[in-house]
């Protein structure tokens, strides 16, 4: 794979230095992890990369990226499993459904991400706008969603900060009814960053630094590989791979 580098079951290195070498074995639940939603990185794989190379693994897409629904049917072909990326914490100035967010939006941009607004409320109307967005992606084929940004509403400095009005309980059973409206469309759900009250939560993908490797709570991310799901870890910026694989076998 061109930047990626797998870790035992479905771990993976993320964005690490091309030239890099894993010499351990890798672990023979391992699948290939190819993605294409997550642009900030070293490189993403496009979309012809993907359809010549992904084989038996799981490809990662933003749906709403022009031309990329197209490709869908190619993809699966080779026996991929495919997820469709969705913001369900922040609306996204570049989205067509943007202007339907907007009422549900704190009114200061994310500091990090300029073009992204915290959803305020979600006792209000912003759970048909991402149900919508399901159906949208169910109809194109997809086999999962990936939930980003679903864990906004725990951060009391966000909160204090961009005036962010969701409770704890409230975010809970947002991502909560989200995730079971997409097993009514026969999809998969993929957490983001934790699973504390998201045991529906058919996988998990975690994001890992070279400076902080391994932050999340340990004891939720064993309960997925125990259940067998799928877990993926998404290692950013990192020149020693095998190190990093290595590190991450051993827990």
């Amino acid at each position: 794979m061109k930047y990626y580098h797998l870790i035992a079951l479905i771990f993976i290195l993320y964005s690490c230095n091309s030239d890099s070498k894993v010499d351990e074995p890798i672990n023979s639940d391992a699948i290939p992890i190819y993605n294409q939603a997550y642009q900030e990185n070293y490189a993403e794989d496009t979309i012809d990369y993907i359809k010549n190379n992904a084989e038996n693994g799981y490809v990662l897409l933003d749906p709403f990226q022009d031309d990329v629904i197209e490709h869908i049917e190619d993809i699966k072909a080779k026996n991929n499993q495919v997820g469709a990326y969705i913001s369900i914490g922040t609306g996204e100035t570049y989205r067509d459904d943007y202007n339907q967010m907007q009422a549900y939006l704190v009114s200061t941009p994310w500091g990090e991400w300029p073009d992204e607004f915290f959803v305020k409320s979600t006792t209000s109307g912003i759970l048909e706008v991402m149900k919508a967005r399901i159906d949208k992606i169910a109809a194109w084929g997809f086999d999962w969603v990936e939930f980003d940004n679903m864990d906004w509403f725990y951060d009391d400095e966000l909160r204090t900060a961009y005036g962010v009005e969701v409770t704890e309980n409230e975010g809970i059973d947002y991502y909560q009814k989200l995730c079971s409206y997409v097993h009514s469309k026969g999809m998969k759900c993929m957490a983001k960053n934790r699973v504390e009250n998201a045991s529906d939560f058919d996988g998990v993908l975690y994001e890992s630094y070279n400076d902080d490797k391994n932050w999340w709570d340990q004891s939720g991310a064993q309960s997925f590989l125990d259940a067998g799901k799928l877990v993926i870890i998404n290692h950013y910026n990192e020149s020693n791979c095998g190190q990093v694989y290595f590190e991450y076998k051993g827990i």
